[in-house]
């Protein structure tokens, strides 16, 4: 009788924007519409909403969807937006010229995008049989260092010494 262990499958894929130039509330209030919803959804929100914090957010998406389709090889039908994050970032400081040979800072927010996609077609666990799991597990390691190396003959390989 094998016994079965249920091994954790990656199901989640995110993508991150940093030092996105605008503020992080006028951010959020775009992020908040698109989180839990599917990414088909998302897009069509993100094309029709009048705020400037839209593109890049829908850039994140896009690009969330891309490492997704990479990484797991998941349909985009299948994506949701599981999380969502905005988080303050650096604030730059530009000086403004004024009257008497005075100056003013005007401050530049940045914020950090996080979107995070996860695909619900896949299981995120998967029966594994023990025995196989525990092989494979640890590391073949041989004796002898110089054994895994494949030796080809220089001369008819087409490396350097074919050429005169």
């Amino acid at each position: 009788m094998l016994k079965k262990k249920l091994k954790k499958i990656k199901t989640e894929v995110y993508a991150l924007g940093q030092h996105i130039s605008m503020s992080a509330n006028k951010a959020r209030r775009v992020v908040d519409q698109i989180r839990g919803r599917s990414y088909e959804e998302t897009l069509m929100i993100l094309e029709l909403m009048p705020y400037r914090a839209c593109y890049p957010i829908l850039k994140l998406v896009y690009s969330a969807a891309a490492n997704a389709n990479y990484n797991m090889d998941s349909n985009e039908s299948n994506l949701v937006i599981s999380k969502a994050q905005v988080s303050e970032g650096t604030t730059t400081n530009k000086l403004k010229p004024r009257a008497r040979g005075r100056s003013f800072t005007i401050k530049r927010p940045t914020c950090h995008i996080t979107i995070v996609v996860k695909d619900i077609s896949l299981d995120e666990y998967l029966e594994v049989d023990f025995l196989d799991s525990f092989r494979w597990s640890k590391k073949l390691k041989s004796k002898n260092k110089y054994t895994a190396i494949a030796y080809h003959d220089m001369y008819s390989n087409g490396g350097v010494w074919d050429k005169k």
